[in-house]
C-alpha cells in the first residue's frame, strides 16, 4: 500500500476514525529521520564543525543510534539565508549553514517498501539567522521556473531566502545554495535508479521539521514545476509547519500532484504562522477580501495531534514529542512519559545563548507582528 501511504488518494480512508498503523508507523519512520538532523547538528562553540553535521555521510545515522534506518545518505545539503544578525555572533550570521541531507534507500529498505525511495530531511530553525529569516514573513513570486515564472504564485520571502541565497564561503561542500545543490542531487539519483534498474518504482520523500517542513515544500514545488522528478510521486511529511504561501500557491502544488501530510499538533503555535489574521479561513471575510492575493494558506491534508504537558510548553513544538505520539498511538500519557529527545530545548538553550529569545511564542508573535505590518503595506 506504498502509494496510498505516500498519499495518491490523499490519504483518504487513512486518517479517520483513526489513523491507520502502517500510515502511523510511516510517518513516525520519517519523522525520526528528520530528528537525526538535529542530534548530527554541532551546537559546540570549540568544535572545527560547529554549526554543522557533526559526523561524515557513511556513518551519520548510525552515530545518531539509528543504524538500520535503511538509507544511504548521498550528499548533505546547506542552507545560507541572506540575512544578517549584527548583534550576533559573526559566525551565524548570513552563512551556509547544515540543514540536511539526502539519502537514497538501500536495496534491503527497498524491498521493504515496495519502492526505492530517495528521502531529503531538513531540520528547523536553530541559528539566530535563521530566526530573523523567519521574520521575512511578507508574500513575494517564487518565479522558479524562468519558462513560466506565474507571479501569482507567492511564498514567504524569509523561506525563499534560505532556499535560493547562497554562500561560497561554506568550508563544508555547501556550493551554491540550497536549491542549487537539491536540484542536481535528486535528480541526478532519480535517473540513476531508471538507468541502473529500470522498471523499479521510485518515490521522492521530503521530511522536514518547523522551518524545514517549508524548505521541503518548496523543493516539492520546484522538483515537481520542472518536470525533475521524472513522474516519480512527490510527497511531503511536516512536522510542525507553517504556512509557506498563498491561495495560488496551495493550487499549483494540487495541480502539480504533489501531496503534502501536515503533521500538527493543535496547541503548536508554528502551524499558526505566518497568516494568523490573513489565512485560508479568513479569506470569505468581506473586510479582507482586498488582501486576498495575501492570504497564507496550507498545503496539503492536516494529521492532527492534541498535546500539551503543563511545565513544558516548548515541548508543544518539540518533533521528538511529535514521534513519540504518533509511535504512542496517539496516548498522551505515554507519550508525556517521553522527553521527546529534548530537540527543542537544546535548540532553545543554544538560541539563548546567541541572545535570542528562548520562548517560541515571542518568536511566533514577532513573526505574525512583521507578517501584519507588510501585508497591509505599513512599511
Amino acid at each position: 500500500m506504498w502509494r496510498q501511504v505516500q498519499g495518491c488518494d490523499d490519504w483518504e480512508g487513512l486518517l479517520e476514525p483513526g489513523v491507520h498503523p502502517v500510515l502511523r508507523a510511516e510517518v513516525a519512520r520519517y519523522g525520526e529521520l528528520v530528528g537525526a538532523c538535529y542530534k548530527a547538528f554541532d551546537l559546540d562553540p570549540a568544535s572545527r564543525r560547529y554549526l554543522n553535521c557533526k559526523y561524515g555521510r557513511e556513518r551519520m545515522l548510525e552515530e545518531v543510534g539509528m543504524p538500520g534506518a535503511g538509507y544511504e545518505i548521498t550528499r548533505y545539503v546547506y542552507a545560507a539565508p541572506d540575512v544578517t544578525v549584527p548583534t550576533m555572533e559573526p559566525s551565524t550570521s548570513g552563512r551556509g549553514r547544515w540543514i540536511g541531507y539526502v539519502a537514497v534507500s538501500t536495496d534491503e529498505m527497498t524491498r521493504r517498501l515496495g519502492r526505492r525511495d530517495v528521502l531529503v530531511s531538513f531540520r528547523g530553525t536553530v541559528t539566530p539567522a535563521e530566526w530573523a529569516a523567519n521574520l521575512m514573513s511578507s508574500l513575494e513570486p517564487a518565479r522558479l521556473d524562468p519558462c513560466d515564472p506565474r507571479p501569482d504564485v507567492k511564498v514567504e520571502s524569509g523561506f525563499l531566502s534560505l532556499y535560493t541565497s547562497a554562500d561560497k564561503t561554506c568550508r563544508f561542500g555547501g556550493a551554491g545554495s540550497c536549491r542549487e545543490q537539491l536540484l542536481r542531487e535528486v535528480p541526478r539519483l532519480i535517473d540513476s535508479c531508471a538507468r541502473d534498474r529500470p522498471g523499479e518504482d521510485v518515490s521522492v520523500t521530503l521530511a522536514g521539521h518547523s522551518m524545514g517542513s517549508a524548505l521541503a515544500l518548496l523543493f516539492a514545488y520546484d522538483l515537481a514545476e520542472l518536470g525533475l522528478n521524472r513522474g516519480a510521486p512527490v510527497t511531503m511529511f511536516s512536522f510542525g509547519g507553517p504556512r509557506v504561501g498563498n491561495a495560488a500557491f496551495k493550487a499549483r502544488c494540487d495541480e502539480l500532484g504533489v501531496k503534502a501530510l501536515r503533521v500538527a499538533n493543535v496547541h503548536d503555535p508554528i502551524t499558526k504562522l505566518p497568516g494568523i489574521f490573513l489565512n485560508e479561513a479568513t479569506m470569505g471575510v468581506p473586510v479582507l477580501r482586498l488582501w486576498r492575493a495575501s492570504c497564507y494558506t496550507h498545503v496539503g491534508v492536516e494529521l492532527p495531534l492534541d498535546f500539551i504537558r503543563v511545565g513544558d510548553l516548548a515541548s508543544v513544538h518539540d518533533l521528538g514529542t511529535y514521534v513519540a505520539l504518533l509511535k504512542s498511538g496517539g496516548d498522551k500519557q505515554q507519550a508525556a512519559a517521553s522527553n521527546g529527545g529534548g530537540v527543542l530545548a537544546k535548540v532553545m538553550d543554544f538560541v539563548g545563548r546567541q541572545r535570542a529569545s528562548a520562548v517560541p511564542w515571542q518568536d511566533a508573535a514577532l513573526l505574525q507582528m512583521g507578517g501584519l505590518v507588510q501585508t497591509l503595506g505599513l512599511i
